[in-house]
C-alpha cells in the first residue's frame, strides 16, 4: 500500500489526463465553480484560488489534449470577475441588517471609509494578491458603499492581472523540459513549500494557547 501511494504522489500526473479527459467540458465547470466560491462567498476563503489558477494553467501546458489554456483563462476570468462582483453585492446589503450595524461601532466604518477613499483603488487592486484579503476586500467595499463604477474599474485592472501572470506564469512553467519530467515531485515541493506558513501560524497559535491554560492553572 505504501508503494502505491507513493507512486501515485509521485506520478500523479499520469492520473490527471484521463481524469480530466473523463470529466470533459465539466473540468471546466468545476474549476469556474471553485475559483468564484473563493472569491465570491465569504465562507470559503480556504479554498486554493492562486494554487489552482498556476497549477491548472501548468497542467495545460504538460499535457495539452486534457485542459486548454485559451478556455481556462476565460474560465477563471469570468469566475473570478463574477465572484467579486456577487461579494461585493452580499456586503452592500450586509450593511442594511440591524444585527450587522449592532455589532459594527460607526467610528470603525468611518475608519474603513476614511481608508478606502485614499487608498481603496490599491487595495482592490494588489488585494486580489493576497490570499483571504481578496475575499474580504470586495465584501467590505460594498459594506462601506463604495461607488460600484469605481470599484468595477479597479477590479477589472486587478482580476485582469491576477489571470494573467497566474495563468501565463504556470503555463509557462509547466513547459519546461524538467518541469514535465519531474511533474509531482516540483509541485508537491511547491506545495509543501505554500503550506509552511500555516503550519507555522498554527504552531504558534498552538503554543500561545498552551502557555495560556499553564498560566491558568497556576493561578
Amino acid at each position: 500500500m505504501f508503494e502505491q501511494a507513493w507512486f501515485f504522489f509521485t506520478h500523479f500526473e499520469n492520473y490527471l489526463g484521463p481524469l480530466f479527459q473523463t470529466l470533459g467540458n465539466w473540468s471546466y465547470l468545476i474549476l469556474f465553480v471553485l475559483i468564484f466560491a473563493e472569491t465570491g462567498l465569504v465562507v470559503f476563503p480556504f479554498l486554493p484560488g492562486e494554487s489552482l489558477l498556476f497549477f491548472t494553467s501548468s497542467i495545460a501546458a504538460y499535457s495539452t489534449d486534457t485542459i486548454d489554456i485559451r478556455v481556462l483563462v476565460p474560465v477563471f476570468f469570468f469566475a473570478v470577475l463574477s465572484g467579486d462582483a456577487v461579494n461585493f453585492e452580499i456586503g452592500r446589503h450586509l450593511n442594511k441588517l440591524p444585527f450587522f450595524k449592532k455589532r459594527i461601532p460607526p467610528e470603525k466604518m468611518e475608519i474603513a471609509k476614511n481608508f478606502f477613499k485614499k487608498h481603496g483603488a490599491k487595495t482592490v487592486i494588489f488585494g486580489r494578491f493576497i490570499p483571504l484579503i481578496r475575499t474580504f476586500v470586495p465584501l467590505i467595499s460594498g459594506t462601506i458603499q463604495m461607488n460600484y463604477r469605481h470599484f468595477s474599474i479597479f477590479n477589472l485592472i486587478g482580476v485582469s492581472l491576477w489571470v494573467a501572470i497566474g495563468s501565463g506564469v504556470g503555463y509557462y512553467f509547466g513547459a519546461i523540459p524538467f518541469v514535465k519530467d519531474h511533474f509531482s515531485i516540483i509541485f508537491l515541493s511547491i506545495a509543501g513549500i505554500a503550506l509552511l506558513p500555516v503550519i507555522l501560524a498554527g504552531l504558534v497559535q498552538l503554543t500561545k494557547f498552551l502557555l495560556r491554560k499553564k498560566l491558568d492553572a497556576k493561578f
